[in-house]
């Protein structure tokens, strides 16, 4: 039988439910820990992934704040899992072994002795954190708060959010038994089981990037309990057996295994690059956030490390995530947002055809400038922004989004500059993965704009790090080198060679002067 793994992959915009399978080749043992490899090396294995579940979900708007609607968005999980295992029944050769979740980080919820959900957790753009952000960072000290977690300085990090539901409800923040990130919380829901995973809670910028514990120098002065936050385990741990209720209700087997996997959904991603690990490479996880970096053995805390704001999250085998967020294509979904809500429907594909076919270098933007950090109006945040720093105004939707497009372009540039400076070395490669790979004009754009030779994919890359990670978890791969191997025999992927120069050199001082 192939085995069959169950990823449960969440953005914040929409979610998967997607069967990951592992075939075996040339003769690859079929019982327990796997051949996946030659006594030469060679990769026996492939993945392949069948999606059998989408859903969009978003944040909703209460009283209380942005929350997320954490009842809807398990109603479609467990409706992914039951499409999961009438997909599974009907093959004739795959035996469905395991799930797990990925998710955006940093967001969190907390759960009483019970296990009762202690209120809906609040979304990560709300606009209470920039407010606690300030607080903390006036009574902790910027600098503290980098040498000791290694993240980059964002108001939405977890120890901006916790503190502000702590200021504003500490009975409830005091009374719960455990916070656990969001998919902790469906691990817990699957399972019965609570585990807090280690490349999420890396992003919460509570954690002390250089014993990998949480923190108490930080928490600790903020009067914030720590009797919540319990052990941190590393990606790959199993969790428990799936519930016997959910077995009952979805289809699934009983012996299926909850494995929380790298469960940042940054981290399967950049588990699933498929690199050579003989060459130089960096990496950029594109989609809603761009996430632009390297893989280091270590953190780097410098403080030309601080001062560029690179952050240091965790990985597999305990590989340091060393990255940059970008805003990335959360522009331009705002803006596909504006219009569909002027009536005007548009596809990804249609607005990008029409942003090839605008004028080049006709307004940039700083795409992470605080004013498009929160959801609504872009296109009238972008027209401002244009008149505030004497750009013409974007007029048409081609014009809009070749704008958000070139101007993620050259971020990338100087953030990959930084990131040589940093780290002084030269990458020659840059693997896009993720699923604003499939926008080729903006991968050829940043061919161009970083004078880099460009490989994209796999798409789906955090569903296939997911995947992969469990089957490492299982014992059916080895190692992380290895996993990569599988990925990279299992897509073929996409080359960008930089073309001519000169004009984006001219746009890159422009966008120089926008950023200063």
């Amino acid at each position: 039988m192939t085995q069959g793994y169950v990823a449960i992959d969440l953005g914040a915009e929409s979610g998967r439910v997607i069967v990951g399978t592992l075939a075996q080749q040339n003769g690859a043992q079929q019982n327990g820990a796997q051949d996946h490899g030659s006594k030469n090396g060679e990769v026996r294995g492939k993945v392949s992934l069948e999606e059998v579940h989408r859903f969009t979900h978003e944040m909703i708007q209460l009283p209380t704040g942005l929350h997320w609607n954490m009842t809807n968005l398990w109603l479609d999980i467990c409706q992914g899992l039951k499409k999961a295992a009438r997909w599974a029944n009907q093959q004739s050769n795959v035996q469905l072994v395991s799930v797990g979740v990925d998710t955006w980080g940093v967001d969190w919820a907390l759960v009483s002795r019970s296990g009762d959900l202690m209120g809906l957790p609040h979304a990560y753009r709300d606009p209470r954190n920039p407010v606690a952000c300030q607080q903390v960072v006036e009574r902790l000290g910027i600098d503290t708060i980098y040498q000791t977690t290694g993240i980059q300085q964002l108001p939405f990090n977890t120890l901006y959010s916790l503190y502000a539901q702590w200021t504003h409800d500490r009975e409830t923040v005091q009374g719960a038994e455990q916070l656990l990130f969001i998919p902790d919380l469906l691990h817990f829901w699957l399972s019965g089981n609570r585990v807090v995973e280690a490349t999420v809670a890396s992003t919460s910028q509570m954690v002390d990037c250089h014993s990998g514990n949480w923190s108490s120098e930080l928490l600790e002065p903020l009067g914030i309990p720590t009797h919540i936050l319990g052990p941190i385990s590393a990606p790959g741990t199993q969790v428990g057996r799936l519930r016997s209720e959910l077995v009952k209700e979805t289809g699934l087997p009983a012996e299926l295994m909850v494995v929380a996997p790298a469960s940042h959904d940054t981290a399967s991603a950049i588990a699933a690059v498929p690199a050579d690990p003989d060459s130089s490479w960096c990496y950029l996880s594109s989609g809603t956030w761009s996430l632009l970096g390297a893989e280091l053995t270590e953190p780097c805390v410098s403080a030309e490390a601080q001062a560029a704001m690179f952050t240091n999250e965790l990985g597999v085998e305990g590989r340091i995530r060393f990255l940059k967020n970008i805003a990335g294509l959360w522009l331009v979904q705002q803006c596909r947002h504006d219009l569909q809500q002027r009536g005007e429907e548009f596809s990804y594909a249609q607005l990008t055809q029409q942003a090839s076919e605008a004028n080049t270098f006709r307004t940039l933007l700083n795409p992470d400038h605080e004013s498009f950090l929160l959801p609504g109006d872009m296109l009238a945040k972008i027209r401002h922004y244009a008149h505030q720093t004497d750009q013409p105004e974007p007029r048409t939707p081609g014009e809009t989004i070749r704008c958000c497009l070139e101007s993620l372009a050259l971020a990338y540039r100087q953030t990959l500059g930084k990131l040589e400076k940093v780290l002084q070395q030269n990458f020659t490669h840059l693997h896009i993965v993720g699923g604003g790979g499939q926008n080729g004009l903006l991968n050829q754009m940043t061919a161009d704009a970083t004078g880099k030779t460009v490989h994209v994919g796999p798409f789906e890359a955090t569903a296939t790090g997911n995947t992969l990670v469990q089957a490492l978890a299982l014992g059916h791969l080895d190692s992380l080198d290895q996993l990569r191997a599988v990925v990279a025999k299992s897509f073929e992927p996409e080359t960008y060679h930089p073309a001519t120069s000169d004009p984006w050199q001219e746009a890159y001082t422009r966008y120089l002067e926008l950023v200063d």
